[in-house]
């Protein structure tokens, strides 16, 4: 990666042109059946590969960039909330987009698309595996096939997350800034409390990454130490993967800034930086049971990226792992919070 274009900030990523990214904790879904979004339980903590020479594996320092860690299959989403320009974001799981399940590219790419659209994409919980929905993120050690990687090219070769950025061609940019000032002029003109059936301000909805977690549950035994992790999928939640509406043609043909960002295991983490790793996810039949929410998250205006045959045929990690014996207990209708458009109920008709 580039050193002047990407920087940590905090527990954030930042690309340029204004992209944002942080990496989620969440809780792990069932790998039957099709669930709501499952809530964020704080950011995985990030770390600069060049601030541990000594300690990172020396294929690591070659490809720089940044490192989390991650518990076996413990699950993740990617929020770009703080997103501020548009911009194209292709996501790679071991150098298999996440999105068209295509070969990492240097390029964008329309048919089929390879990279999510910010700042209408808010975040991305795994690969495009269906339509309308995804197969969640879940971490599991190279070497036994179980990952994205694995299955779609037959070696495990890069695991971990890559990020690239493309902005908008400088006239589009321009363009998009000036219409911005001025809708931001029209809202500070207008009245806020207006009379009678004036728009009320709303506050804009909670992100899944802002629900406050439980206490997590003590930490159990530590998976084998592994050189690197990669994403495997589980199961699958609603959730759209939007198709650009702008041509190709309005974005940049070069990234702007591009990161690799490694996973490592909790006994690694703690070996290579000396910190203490997180605790381990939290048990998610307690988190239910708590009566604290999940999510749906449905955008009106928005068209749906349809599936590639080779994503959906990527099988979830207990094909590997064995049978996930941690217990489920599906949320109370009302636990399931809409966020932005909320489908409306249908309208009934009657005799004309």
């Amino acid at each position: 990666m580039a050193e002047a274009t990407v920087r940590i900030d905090g527990g954030t990523l930042r690309l340029p042109g204004g992209v944002a990214v942080r990496f989620i904790r969440t809780l792990r879904l069932p790998e039957q059946g099709t669930h709501p979004l499952p809530p964020g339980l704080g950011e995985f903590p990030v770390r600069r590969v060049a601030d541990y020479p000594d300690t990172v594996p020396e294929a690591w320092r070659k490809r720089g960039g940044v490192m989390l860690p991650v518990y076996l299959r413990e699950a993740m989403w990617l929020s770009f909330a703080g997103s501020t320009e548009p911009a194209a974001l292709q996501v790679g799981v071991g150098k298999v987009c996440a999105v068209s399940g295509k070969p990492w590219s240097e390029k964008l790419s329309r048919k089929p698309q390879n990279y999510v659209v910010l700042p209408r994409q808010p975040w991305l919980d795994g690969i495009n595996s269906g339509k309308g929905t995804v197969r969640q993120f879940v971490a599991v050690p190279l070497g036994l096939g179980a990952t994205v990687e694995g299955q779609v090219t037959g070696e495990e070769v890069w695991g971990g997350v890559q990020l690239q950025s493309f902005a908008l061609k400088e006239p589009l940019l321009a363009a998009w800034r000036e219409q911005e000032r001025l809708r931001a002029e029209r809202a500070r003109a207008m009245p806020q409390f207006g009379g009678y059936g004036a728009a009320m301000p709303m506050a804009a909805p909670p992100a899944p990454g802002g629900v406050p977690a439980p206490a997590a549950a003590p930490a159990g035994r530590a998976p084998r130490a592994a050189a690197a992790m990669g994403l495997g999928v589980g199961g699958s939640m609603r959730q759209e993967v939007y198709e650009d509406d702008r041509p190709l043609s309005d974005w940049a043909e070069r990234p702007g800034g591009r990161v690799f960002v490694h996973l490592v295991t909790p006994p690694e983490w703690r070996r290579i930086t000396g910190e203490a790793p997180p605790p381990s996810p939290v048990d998610r039949a307690a988190y239910t049971r708590a009566g604290l929410p999940w999510f749906d998250y449905y955008d009106q205006d928005a068209e749906d990226l349809a599936p590639t045959d080779t994503l959906g045929a990527v099988q979830p990690v207990g094909e590997w792992l064995g049978d996930d014996h941690e217990p489920w207990q599906a949320p109370t209708p009302g636990q399931v919070k809409p966020l932005k458009d909320a489908p409306g109920k249908a309208v009934e008709d009657g005799d004309w």
